[in-house]
């Protein structure tokens, strides 16, 4: 089986690997489409995975400019030859495209395609995408391209070789794809749990303030006929006591809105948090950010869930009075560092002991985004936790 320069089982590999690497979704969807095209020496290369009303959700292209893909308009719908590969759910090898009798052209700004190659990509009996090539490059036995004009009939470019390779190719990308669906999904239950917790943490101190309001209001009530001067006192906290109230209520419709990571970027998604969590502790928490680039969505994602575990342990069981958080920017990556001085632990100890703390989840999302993880601690003297990535 000969692929051009790449050909053989290293290339093949090097594919594989990429796809591995990934854990968004648009990540894996490109990684496929750039390591189909170049492992099979196809001009273009796309693949698009269906929605439930007869278009695509997502429509990931290699080998188009960002200029000709804006100029060639709307995403695609299930018609003609891609509905082939996703409702039939089998492959497809054209020697040109265009005279297929379900070719039903193309909008004007698309490129040419001649030579065509199409896999669906299943998960079981589910067809979750559709992998398409077009225009093979260099035809197997290292011959040029095809020239422009008519074709000689049934001399498709793509071999049976290419479509065994694609399909292997496709069988990993199956499982690439359902590994990253998998970790956005196990991602958005940990945001609503998240959520969930911080919408009992400013419950309670709503609740707490309004009670505090309660009660000196109706101190005030008693007061103001024989000692107005006193409830007068008593109704100035009480304005008080409300506008805390209001602020807490603030805090938590900005809070419990969905995760702003990817709208508002790192620093001010921490920002926000951490001054609810000031708000809603007794204990001071401070934040400061210095430098900080955009990062790859993994390692942001990482970045704030060890800060969001990192802080729940300092509030909840060091006893701390005050919990700083700083993210600056290190070389091309960023530096996390929640320290607080509460009453600290032996990490050898609550090793052995089994009790973590978190440690093993934080060590294990540094790790998944690339990075690594330092706890420092001693009992009676606060703890520190530093989390560095690399940057993209």
């Amino acid at each position: 089986m000969s692929h051009g320069p790449r050909s053989g089982l290293a290339a093949v590999s090097s594919a594989l690997l990429a796809m591995s690497r990934h854990l968004e979704v648009r990540d894996v969807l490109k990684t496929i489409v750039a390591s189909a095209r170049e492992l099979l020496d196809a001009q273009y290369a796309a693949l698009g995975v269906p929605d439930d009303h007869g278009g695509f959700a997502q429509f990931v292209v290699d080998g188009v400019s960002e200029e000709q893909w804006k100029a060639i308009g709307p995403l695609p719908r299930q018609h003609g030859i891609l509905a082939a590969m996703l409702h039939e759910a089998r492959s497809e090898r054209l020697a040109d495209v265009r005279k297929d009798p379900r070719f039903e052209g193309w909008p004007k700004a698309h490129p040419d395609l001649v030579d065509f190659l199409g896999l669906p990509i299943r998960d079981g009996d589910e067809v979750i995408g559709a992998l398409f090539l077009a225009n093979k490059l260099r035809p197997a036995g290292g011959h040029p391209p095809h020239p422009p004009g008519p074709k000689p009939e049934d001399s498709c470019g793509f071999t049976q070789d290419d479509e065994e390779l694609l399909g292997i190719l496709a069988q990993h990308a199956a499982i690439a794809l359902t590994n990253a669906r998998l970790y956005e999904r196990s991602r958005e239950l940990t945001i609503a749990e998240e959520r969930s917790r911080l919408a009992h943490e400013l419950h309670d101190a709503v609740s707490q303030k309004l009670f505090s309001l309660r009660l000196t209001a109706q101190a005030a009530a008693r007061l103001v006929d024989r000692d107005p001067s006193r409830a007068k006192g008593e109704l100035q906290q009480v304005a008080a006591l409300a506008a805390e109230a209001a602020d807490e209520l603030r805090a938590a419709v900005v809070e419990l809105r969905p995760a702003a990571l990817d709208e508002d970027g790192l620093v001010a998604t921490l920002r926000t948090q951490i001054q609810v969590l000031d708000r809603a502790h007794s204990a001071r928490v401070t934040f400061s950010g210095h430098g900080v680039k955009a990062l790859p969505a993994s390692q942001e994602e990482a970045l704030l869930r060890v800060a969001q575990e990192a802080l729940h342990n300092a509030l909840r069981h060091s006893g701390a009075d005050h919990v700083d958080v700083t993210l600056d920017r290190r070389g091309g990556g960023a530096v996390l560092r929640v320290t607080d001085d509460g009453s600290g632990f032996d990490p050898q100890a609550v090793r052995r002991a089994g009790r973590h703390l978190g440690l093993v989840s934080m060590r294990d999302r540094a790790s998944g985004a690339g990075g690594s993880l330092t706890v420092e601690s001693v009992p009676g003297k606060g703890t520190t936790i530093e989390m560095e990535v690399p940057g993209g």
